[in-house]
């Protein structure tokens, strides 16, 4: 295993292609999971843990690494299935989210699959609120579920969803601005689409939700069909990245190279913060590009870009 991550980094170009890496694993409950390869740093043994007061119980200890103290999440535990009998015979999947290093612990590793974004499928309906699935696949005729590892994060270290005071009242003096006060929203994580909305919400923009790249293309292609500029409609369009259907990238490619739609300003808005390759910004024409999850930033280059469509000229 220590060989099937070593070119993780030159991997970055199938980004643009609609694709994705999938690292498959199976939890002690016997089910098969997969997480996108870029978020992955390195894969180790169980490390020597120190248990923390208070610690939240998803958290089974803090290992000290190079990087500084590591928090080790129980993921079966994490997604309400279970809890591990021994974390020290168990593996632990080193990940970067929302600019913060952690360890997934997981029972074994099975390997690497090459896929299209277009067979991640959204969770099948009926399965409630409280599920912990942003997507679904299948490989080798098994099913493959993908963790909304964010709403697992976002419970363990909430992030802050306010912004600074000054923040809104620049905001506040752009009140009287003809421009579009809604914002199209797009991510397969409902925490995300929910962190993004109240922060807008803060200072009166209003927020269409959508899960998918697919469903986004389509809602665009739909007003346009309807003689309506999507520029018109929305301040800004603030996507993810990694999606099921349509992944931001290919999503961002089509708007810019439709005539129609392409003035609709695009920020890409991912947890792909330690890998991110920013060339992939520049080659499918996005706007701008900022990780998750900040307010402050992520309130300030949509302020940035509401001054600049505000401005006269």
């Amino acid at each position: 295993m220590s060989n099937l991550l070593h070119n993780v980094n030159q991997r970055t170009q199938m980004a643009g292609e609609n694709r994705l890496e999938l690292l498959l694993f199976r939890l002690q409950n016997g089910g098969l999971y997969g997480i996108n390869v870029f978020k992955v740093k390195k894969i180790i043994p169980c490390p020597k843990l120190t248990q923390l007061p208070k610690h939240h119980p998803y958290v089974v200890g803090v290992a000290n690494t190079m990087d500084g103290p590591m928090p080790i999440l129980d993921m079966l535990s994490a997604i309400h299935l279970g809890k591990v009998d021994d974390p020290f015979k168990q593996q632990v999947i080193v990940c970067e989210y929302n600019r913060r290093m952690q360890g997934f612990l997981v029972n074994s590793i099975e390997n690497i699959v090459n896929m299209q974004w277009s067979e991640i499928l959204l969770p099948p309906k009926g399965l409630g609120r409280d599920h912990y699935l942003t997507s679904v696949t299948r490989y080798d005729n098994k099913l493959v579920e993908i963790i909304d590892v964010e709403k697992v994060i976002s419970e363990v270290t909430p992030s802050s969803e306010s912004m600074s005071a000054s923040l809104n009242e620049d905001f506040a003096a752009l009140k009287e601005s003809s421009v579009p006060r809604k914002v199209l929203v797009v991510d397969d994580s409902v925490v995300a689409r929910n962190q993004i909305k109240r922060c807008l919400a803060e200072v009166d923009l209003e927020s269409v939700l959508l899960k998918d790249g697919q469903q986004a293309l389509d809602h665009l292609t739909a007003m346009v069909n309807e003689g309506v500029n999507p520029a018109e409609e929305y301040l800004l369009m603030i996507s993810d990245i990694e999606m099921p259907e349509m992944d931001g990238y290919t999503l961002t490619r089509q708007v810019k190279q439709n005539e129609k739609m392409k003035s609709l300003f695009i920020l890409l808005h991912t947890s792909l913060s330690g890998v991110f390759n920013k060339s992939m910004v520049a080659k499918v024409g996005a706007d701008n590009f900022i990780a998750k999850f900040d307010a402050d930033e992520l309130a300030r280059a949509v302020l940035d870009h509401f001054r600049q469509r505000s401005s006269p000229g």
